[in-house]
């Protein structure tokens, strides 16, 4: 294919097989992923982890820090800052108690796989420097699953900053991928003082395009601490755009949608007030038999269509 749009294989024998009645579709879980900014000369660029290759899902695929939601913050009391729950409910198109775990997923997936915390000790503060061992303790001690977020807040005694966050998006997983989820995608701004883990690396041109930076990190054997990705970089979404359309930058189309969907703001900050105006309807792809084609299409979304026929792609007109 001309871009770099994620497409497995095994995805027509699996459509087929959903449309025969011969595949019943697995529950989506709960997910949320951060799209960070930081301003930049050339605008704001965004966090992005690339997912090791041998990954189930999306290996090898450029994505945001995300994850999935943790059952111990549906019904665990977290210090709260910002739109109450019922707000965030309404926004999110779930009950509070969902709403809190999503929002808490978003805030906490961020911290353990860029070091970015969306927290303060006040509500009208945020924390500026989570470097140092103990600080690393509690983060691998959160990714192992051995501290919920509830009790890193209390022991650390912060609330959760709810309006650093802004709800843009939610996409959930094809009925025909075995392992699915429901993710509601947020934008953030990097906190003044704070900075991601430090084997994240910037993005640079000198010459040539991010791609060609990307290389030259790879050939030097940089890779992060993390059992998910093997690279994080800042990009702008302008030039990570420009590299799935050469076919360089291996994407799930929620990811390449939000990046064009970030172009227009200048700042960090415009985007996050962007955020109020996104739509929030659930994107589900739909698969269709049409004569001897499969088609498979996302609502609203007409630049991922396929056309699929005897198991192979076919150009799209």
């Amino acid at each position: 294919m001309s871009n770099g749009q994620w497409y497995p294989p095994e995805w027509p024998d699996r459509i087929r097989a959903l449309a025969n009645g011969d595949l019943t579709a697995a529950t989506p879980k709960r997910a949320a992923t951060v799209m960070l900014l930081r301003d930049g000369d050339s605008g704001p660029a965004v966090h992005m982890l690339r997912r090791r290759a041998s990954m189930a899902f999306a290996g090898g695929a450029y994505a945001y820090p995300g994850g999935g939601v943790d059952p111990r913050d549906d019904d665990h009391q977290v210090g709260w800052a910002g739109p109450s729950l019922d707000a965030w409910a309404l926004r999110l198109g779930v009950d509070p108690a969902s709403a809190q775990a999503i929002v808490c997923a978003a805030v906490r997936e961020t911290y353990e796989e860029a070091g970015v915390l969306l927290a303060g000790p006040t509500a009208d503060t945020v924390v500026s420097d989570t470097t140092g061992d103990d600080w690393e303790a509690d983060r691998q001690a959160l990714v192992a699953k051995d501290l919920s977020f509830a009790d890193f807040l209390q022991r650390r005694s912060l609330v959760l900053r709810s309006d650093l966050l802004g709800a843009w998006a939610r996409w959930i997983t094809p009925e025909f991928e075995p392992k699915r989820f429901d993710t509601w995608f947020f934008v953030a701004a990097l906190p003044t003082g704070q900075r991601t883990l430090p084997q994240a690396l910037d993005s640079v041109r000198a010459g040539g395009t991010p791609i060609q930076a990307l290389d030259s990190v790879r050939a030097g054997g940089t890779p992060i601490a993390s059992s998910e990705a093997d690279l994080a970089i800042w990009i702008t979404p302008a030039e990570a755009a420009a590299g799935y359309d050469k076919g360089e930058l291996l994407m799930m189309p929620p990811t390449i949608s939000t990046l064009r969907a970030l172009q227009p703001y200048a700042t960090a900050a415009e985007a996050l007030a962007g955020a109020a105006g996104q739509d929030m309807t659930p994107v589900l792809a739909q698969a269709r038999l049409v004569g001897d084609e499969l088609v498979l299409s996302w609502p609203g979304h007409d630049e991922f269509t396929k056309h699929i026929a005897t198991g192979r792609e076919v150009p799209d007109e």
